[in-house]
């Protein structure tokens, strides 16, 4: 053995797995063979705990590490410190995201800082939460006659020391959707809703359609489909909270005809 080698001295693994919107049943077979093989489960908060319950070994050591917008949360540091300890001491690490490990996870930041320590992380996809919410409506991210793309965009922008104010251009991305007919995507965007409003209708009309759509893929899940200038009226009427998504663009006005020829917002699927 070569000792010179850090990485032979590491006698465990990490892999980053995404647990998907919620659903338990849309895990991949990837993900469930990686959470039964894991000595040691790091957890989001944002991941079902049936999954845990239906896949984690026994013995399996579980830690919740959870991180929400306006809740106490683990510092990433302190969880980044643990998966390195964890796989230097020879244990199956899994890190549980919610949704994919490298759509607004960190699970980019985590890659990086394992690799700095000499460990190589594999990475299992989950999908995400923007592409179940609006599919659980019937509804596609493109379309040939709406949208030509689609934008993932976080409206909970990195916070403190450096941290631009809001480092989103909304009026750019506005008149990027209108002019390419783009569908919009909005994670952690609802307690930024009235801001978000404000800036997009600088570059998209008022009567764009929009939906919002809490607790993607669960049983809980509700949803309201609403107007870009009615965007936080929408949200507080409908009684909307985190975890939601927003979603903005053409592609919904199908839903939206559908809801107002019923005469009444549809919660739930």
């Amino acid at each position: 053995m070569n000792n010179d080698n850090p990485t032979s001295l590491i006698a465990g693994r990490c892999t980053l797995v995404g647990a998907g919107p919620g659903d338990p049943e849309l895990l991949t077979i990837k993900a469930v063979k990686a959470i039964q093989a894991a000595t040691v489960l790091l957890v989001d908060d944002l991941v079902n705990d049936q999954i845990v319950q239906a896949y984690a070994r026994p013995g399996a050591r579980i830690v919740h590490v959870g991180k929400r917008g306006g809740c106490k949360s683990t510092p990433q540091a302190f969880i980044e410190r643990l998966m390195i300890t964890a796989v230097r001491e020879g244990e199956t690490v899994v890190r549980l995201k919610g949704g994919d490990p490298f759509i607004f996870g960190r699970g980019g930041e985590e890659v990086e800082h394992l690799r700095e320590a000499g460990i190589e992380c594999a990475v299992v996809n989950g999908i995400t939460a923007g592409l179940a919410a609006v599919t659980t409506l019937g509804v596609p991210l493109t379309h040939r006659d709406h949208a030509q793309g689609v934008v993932f965009v976080t409206g909970h922008a990195k916070t403190g020391a450096g941290a631009a104010e809001d480092p989103t251009d909304w009026r750019a991305l506005a008149a990027t959707a209108y002019n390419a007919r783009l569908t919009l995507v909005i994670y952690m965007g609802v307690s930024g809703a009235a801001h978000i409003e404000r800036e997009l209708l600088h570059g998209l009309p008022a009567d764009t359609p929009v939906a919002v759509i809490q607790h993607a893929s669960l049983p809980q899940q509700k949803h309201v489909a609403t107007t870009l200038g009615r965007l936080q009226h929408g949200i507080a009427e409908a009684g909307i909270a985190s975890p939601a998504v927003i979603v903005v663009g053409d592609v919904l006005r199908g839903l939206a005809a559908a809801e107002a020829a019923v005469g009444e917002t549809r919660f739930g699927t």
